[in-house]
């Protein structure tokens, strides 16, 4: 059977040292050594300032709201892992949707002003199967209106635009590292920070708002990463380099194989790959299910992703229509 996805694990001894050492000291959460090396060593290889650790992804775009006072509107894409959306709603914002470019499946910012009223504080766009958005003008509209600038991450780890973690870009970027993505901690996430205050705020969000035993200045949650996630975290960030040599050998080789069969995403000519996805697209939708029945013979499971497309949602309010959106879905 070939699944869509499949966990890499590292090697098992090494991470049994890693447990052997939680049984030791019996710190198994709240900060513990690991999480601290980890983030230590993710800042690092990430090339980025600030990094806080949290449960998962999800969490991380529901904490990136918060010390931003978001409120009302906040732009973003359709196109996506539910997430995106869903961590909007249950912040009380409202998603409003502009639609995708047909070739790199990003949202397009050629999409965004239109949307923009008084009541817009923010703009979430995501890098969608680690294709870099278009930063720098996304980041212009930013600031013609005074909008903060949230990236969902997810896909694109040691991604870099014109030489620079794309991390760097926005007020916030926040990252999964769930076992499925290129870099996994087994569930876990992160937010990537510049402004220090905002970081501190960070911590105390994901820590029930706790600042120390006396005072409790934010409304938080629990969201923080354990010792065992962060140890194989720890683990596959030894391996990362080989897993990404791999898993590019093998999409060059989809490349190579699928040209002329299939539409390809068009990736961002200033920013590298991360050979995390390999999405392709079809004629019609007709076509798309049977070659997906044909495979599902094989026992070969690939995924229709991102389906559906986020503004068919029955929870969104109001109704939002974007077409490009919903054909590539």
């Amino acid at each position: 059977m070939i699944n869509v996805t499949k966990t890499y694990l590292p090697n098992k001894e090494k991470y049994k040292k890693y447990i052997d050492r939680i049984f030791e000291n019996g710190w198994l959460t709240n900060n513990g050594p690991l999480v601290q090396k980890l983030e230590k060593r993710l800042a690092e290889y990430l090339g980025v300032k600030n990094i806080v650790l949290v449960s998962n992804g999800t969490v991380a775009l529901e904490i990136a709201y918060r010390p931003l006072g978001l409120k009302g509107f906040v732009i973003t894409t359709p196109f996506s892992f539910v997430a995106t959306t869903s961590s909007l709603v249950t912040n009380q914002l409202l998603p409003i949707f502009a639609d995708i470019d047909s070739n790199s499946f990003n949202l397009d910012p050629k999409n965004i002003e239109k949307l923009i009223t008084p009541n817009t504080s923010a703009i979430l766009p995501v890098h969608v199967f680690g294709n870099a958005c278009e930063v720098e003008e996304i980041e212009q509209i930013a600031k013609k209106h005074d909008l903060k600038v949230i990236y969902d991450t997810a896909h694109a780890f040691d991604v870099k635009y014109k030489d620079q973690s794309v991390l760097n870009y926005g007020d916030i970027s926040t990252l999964s590292f769930h076992s499925t993505k290129l870099f996994h901690s087994i569930e876990g996430g992160a937010l990537i920070i510049n402004d220090d205050k905002l970081v501190q705020k960070a911590r105390y969000l994901i820590n029930f708002g706790i600042k120390n035993a006396e005072e409790i200045p934010e409304l938080g949650t629990n969201a923080k990463m354990n010792e065992f996630e962060a140890a194989m975290g720890l683990c596959v960030l030894d391996d990362i380099e080989e897993i990404k040599q791999k898993r590019k050998d093998i999409l060059e080789n989809y490349r190579k194989e699928l040209k002329g069969l299939v539409k390809f995403q068009e990736q961002n000519e200033n920013a590298t790959e991360n050979y995390s996805y390999f999405p392709v697209v079809f004629e019609s939708e007709a076509q798309l299910l049977k070659i997906q029945k044909a495979l599902n013979e094989k026992e070969i499971f690939p995924r229709r992703y991102f389906y559906p497309s986020l503004d068919t949602l029955e929870y969104i309010e109001p109704k939002q229509e974007c077409k490009i959106s919903r054909d590539i879905s």
